[in-house]
């Protein structure tokens, strides 16, 4: 929706005119899929899919939120007293960011919201996390909290870790404030240093969400954590970013089966985001290929976070693509999504063999989308 029809539906909606807009984009992760939360390395876009949120500051201390997603919904709280969580999820959100950054210290101030996305939801995309940049963003500037974007993505990811109950990493955040129009960001999620690599111009980015039903992604999600933890504590290191090849197969007596494959999965991982990042500014579609591919079979075999609906996207991309493009699951796993690289010339080629082989195999129907790089936590006043 444009601003201005936003900026009529905020009138409607509260009386007054919204005084600014922040928008914050969603996000693909071309590789280094749970690296994120072991100090590693991971290479993510962030998408022209923005959430945004119009806002006007209020006289009093609540928080009155409405989502053009949930029209009949109105979320409200205040912020000067303690935040809990409420009845709507969506609104939690919103809640999760005040709670960090009121327990943080930070003085907010009451606002009247419209928030308005248009990330696919429950597509691997991160609509939560740019929800919670584009929150985070709107508190720094109506409360003058002089917030870098590394914070804001910071308390966005203590905000899903500590009232939203989910132990992710910081890359969906990160990328989703930092991100750079045309470009992927190589994160050292260690330090939070980044390094910009420009997509190249005849290189498309397409991704297939497979609508599997996604069932105990958190629970599944947060095990993957507390496996990596403990293999990471066996094996003497504070986490799997300082752990090498050589450490694992010398720790391997001490190990499970589940832990040595889960380290292996991210010592290696690590290695091949790097491999990528150089492969992507060469343009050499060969190695992205392989890197890939041996990160999508990592994913299947030793993280173990595919399903056979994921898995047959893969193949069906490969089959058509050949050496022509690269292909992974990407993000969370346990369903979602799906990123395929490949020239502009294949883009039909690809919507084509999904249409005509997915839903005959898994009796599903797959969005599409063919997507380019976008910008990363935008504030706009009006």
């Amino acid at each position: 929706m444009s601003h201005t029809a936003l900026q009529q539906q905020f009138l409607a909606f509260y009386g007054e005119p919204a005084q600014g807009i922040a928008a914050a984009p969603g996000r693909v992760n071309l590789i280094g899929e749970f690296t994120d939360y072991n100090d590693g390395f991971v290479f993510p876009c962030s998408l022209e899919f923005r959430t945004k949120v119009l806002f006007r500051t209020r006289s009093d201390n609540q928080v009155v939120v409405r989502s053009l997603s949930y029209p009949n919904e109105l979320e409200q709280f205040a912020i000067n007293s303690e935040i809990v969580e409420g009845k709507s999820h969506w609104g939690n959100y919103i809640r999760a960011v005040a709670y960090v950054l009121q327990r943080a210290g930070h003085q907010l101030k009451g606002v009247d919201l419209l928030i308005d996305s248009d990330v696919p939801q429950g597509s691997g995309l991160s609509s939560s996390a740019a929800l919670e940049v584009a929150i985070g963003g709107m508190f720094n500037h109506v409360a003058d909290l002089g917030l870098s974007v590394e914070r804001i993505a910071l308390f966005g990811q203590e905000a899903e870790n500590d009232f939203m109950h989910c132990k992710c990493g910081i890359m969906d955040q990160l990328i989703s404030a930092k991100g750079q129009l045309g470009h992927a960001l190589l994160i050292d999620c260690q330090d939070l240093s980044t390094k910009a690599v420009q997509i190249p111009d005849d290189l498309c980015l397409i991704i297939i969400n497979s609508n599997y039903p996604r069932k105990l992604v958190d629970s599944e999600y947060n095990q993957r954590r507390v496996d990596c933890e403990q293999a990471a504590k066996i094996m003497g290191v504070v986490n799997l970013r300082h752990a090498s090849a050589e450490l694992l197969a010398a720790s391997k007596p001490q190990l499970s089966d589940t832990q040595y494959r889960r380290a292996h999965h991210v010592i290696t991982e690590n290695e091949r985001v790097i491999a990528a990042t150089d492969a992507l500014q060469n343009n050499d579609m060969a190695a992205l290929r392989l890197l890939m591919t041996a990160s999508h079979q990592s994913l299947k075999h030793d993280f173990e976070v595919t399903v056979p609906a994921t898995d047959g996207l893969v193949e069906i991309c490969n089959a058509v693509l050949g050496e022509r493009g690269a292909v992974r699951m990407t993000g969370g796993g346990f369903g979602g999504a799906i990123v395929c690289l490949c020239r502009t010339d294949d883009v039909n080629v690809v919507q084509e063999a999904v249409k005509q082989h997915y839903s005959k195999r898994f009796n599903l129907q797959a969005d599409i989308y063919v997507c380019s790089a976008g910008a990363g936590l935008q504030i706009e006043i009006f």
